[in-house]
This record gives structure tokens, sequence and C-alpha cells, in this order.
């Protein structure tokens, strides 16, 4: 096991949740975080006290070489996530995932590092997910178009025969197709640490998030993930508003689980390349939405599907977790509904701006 990490994005939704588990295994824990305003209102009460945390920018190199003293293994969670708002937010992601991420590797280069990286991807590099055609097997849809959503024909059509796909599981080594400004930042950040590993040897792990949710979570803004935001809708008295049918597959995993999952790609020293970390167990967003109403109160106001669509989403994403059991030794344990339910109930980290 390595004995002290830096985790950037330490005091996040999933870093802290890492930062906890290591420092339970007896880990000396560096936690980086610029504490976004759109992320933190203030330091969280949830860090973990034995956590050294650095409030500091992960794109500034001379602050993560300070950070990287002693240290034998990297995890860096640090990102800006989610869709955003327009294409006027492409400065903001590529500056902290793409910019970020390569102020990372400068520092680790001049630090001589050789250890552990472990890396933060999704699954939204894969674009859509793996669709198999009746007629013509598997096939690759392109991307939706704008017409055809607005009619509700939301299943992607096969390229060949036009029949609606039926999704399968996914697996890593897919093609990869990003389809808005985060995929396509998730996907350059791989390509980076990748080639850091070519060049010096260093152990490179990438962990390709399906749709995590769990306590931390921020509440409601532009950048949130759809639990938040249905969530939040629920606490402000509102019924969660489901896009498309409600139909659509992801693949909801708790917190926790991926939190352990980062300890075990740390402590592999030969688990290298990408791996899915998934429950394996997918779950329609109608679906979720409804058992998140149900858990929080009797008398929440039920979802509403409204059929609204956005032209950067996907239709389905469900994953393989084969190769994570098999290499990582990494199998979800938390089931849906007990951790819908902690999730219901939970308290949402308040941002200072939204």
């Amino acid at each position: 096991m390595v004995r002290r990490v830096l985790v950037t994005g330490g005091a996040g939704f999933i870093g802290s949740h890492i930062v906890d588990q290591l420092i339970e295994r007896g880990v000396e824990v560096v936690a980086l975080d610029v504490l976004h305003p759109g992320a933190h209102a203030t330091r969280p009460a949830y860090m973990h006290p034995d956590a050294e945390l650095v409030i500091g920018d992960v794109r500034d190199v001379e602050v993560v070489e300070r950070c990287l003293a002693g240290v034998d293994a990297v995890c860096h969670q640090a990102a800006m996530v989610g869709l955003g708002t327009d294409l006027g937010d492409v400065t903001d992601f590529v500056s902290h995932n793409d910019l970020g991420t390569a102020s990372l590797l400068a520092a680790l280069h001049w630090k001589g590092f050789q250890g552990r990286l472990v890396l933060a991807s999704s699954m939204v590099v894969y674009g859509e997910g793996r669709y198999r055609c009746p007629e013509h097997g598997i096939v690759r849809p392109g991307p939706r178009e704008a017409e055809r959503l607005s009619s509700g024909a939301f299943e992607p059509p096969c390229p060949v025969c036009g029949r609606d796909l039926q999704p399968e599981p996914i697996s890593e080594d897919a093609p990869l197709d990003p389809r808005n400004v985060y995929a396509a930042t998730k996907l350059h950040q791989e390509h980076l640490c990748a080639v850091f590993g070519r060049e010096t040897g260093a152990a490179v792990t990438a962990l390709r998030y399906h749709n995590v949710y769990g306590p931390r979570m921020p509440r409601e803004t532009p950048y949130a993930g759809v639990a938040s935001v249905f969530r939040s809708a629920l606490e402000a008295g509102r019924a969660p508003e489901v896009f498309e049918d409600g139909a659509q597959l992801r693949d909801f995993v708790h917190v926790r689980d991926v939190a352990r999952a980062n300890v075990l790609a740390l402590s592999q020293p030969v688990a290298t390349g990408a791996f899915n970390v998934a429950s394996g167990q997918p779950r329609s967003v109608g679906e979720m939405a409804r058992a998140l109403a149900e858990a929080f109160c009797a008398r929440a106001p039920r979802p509403v599907v409204t059929g609204d669509f956005r032209l950067g989403d996907v239709r389905h994403v469900v994953a393989s977790p084969r190769r994570a059991e098999r290499e990582l030794g990494f199998r979800a344990r938390i089931p849906f509904e007990e951790g819908i339910l902690e999730f219901a109930l939970a308290p949402l980290r308040d941002p200072l701006v939204a």
C-alpha cells in the first residue's frame, strides 16, 4: 500500500470520500483543492481532520510541486464537471481540466515522480453506449438529430436501416466518441496521462466513473449531475423534471464504492489502463427519480416527465464492470435502494455561486 498520497480536488464530492478511506487505512493524505465558489461556500466541515488540506490551484505548478513532498502516489480528481450551460463554458472546462492536468503532469515530471497516478475519468468519453441492431448487429449510431428528438423519437436509429437500437453494456475497449465539451476534456486528460506514463514509466490508471451519487453532492448548479438536480428540486418542494421519456439508461454507482475503486487502483501496481467504475445494474433516469422522491418523503411531489431534451445528452450508457473486478478486485457493494435512501436524507453542499 502507498504511504503518502496527493488527492487533487480532495475537498470535493468524490475526492473527500477518497481522502476518508485512505486515512482509515493509515495513509497520509495531502488534499489540494481550490475551493471553487461554484462548488464550495466555505471550507467543508466534512473534511477529515487528519488530512493536510492545501487551498490552491492545480494549474499552479509551483503549488503542486510543494504538495508532492514525500508523495508516492497521486489521485487526480480535480476537474470542472457536468455539461455546463453552453459553449461559452469551453475555456473554463479546458482550463480546469486540460491545463490543470498538464500542470500536474509538469510538476510530476520536474519532481521525477515514478509512482502511481490514478485519474478520475468518465463514461462520457464513450459518447453513446454500445448498441445492437436486430438485423445488422453491433453498430455505432451518430449524434441524435434535433428534428427526431423534437418528435419524441429518442432511441438512436440504426445507421444502416433506421430501426431503433437495443443498448448493451459497454466495455473499456469500445471506440471513444466524446460528444460535448466536458467529454472532450476528459478524453484529453486520459491521453495526457497515458503519454506521461509512457514517457516516465509511471503506472497510470484511468477510472471511468458512471453516474456517481451520494452524500456531499453539491446543491443544484448548471454543472450538477442529474441526481443532485432531482434531489435539489425535492428539497425545494418541486417535482423533479425528467427529460425525454425517462427511459434513458444509466449506471448509478454510490460515491463510497467509487472511492473504494480509487483506493484499490492506488494499491494495484500492475493494474494500468482504463476501467469502468459502475454497479453493473443499470436503471432508467425515470426510475431513479421516482425512487428518490419516494425515499425523500411520502408527500414529496412525484417526478414529471417533460419530453424536453439537450443535444449534448446521449441516450443510453451502461457499463460492463468485469475488467475492474478482474484486475482491480472492485465490485460495487452498496445496493441502489440503500444508497438512494441515504442520499434522499443527506444534506447537500452549498456552492457560493450557482
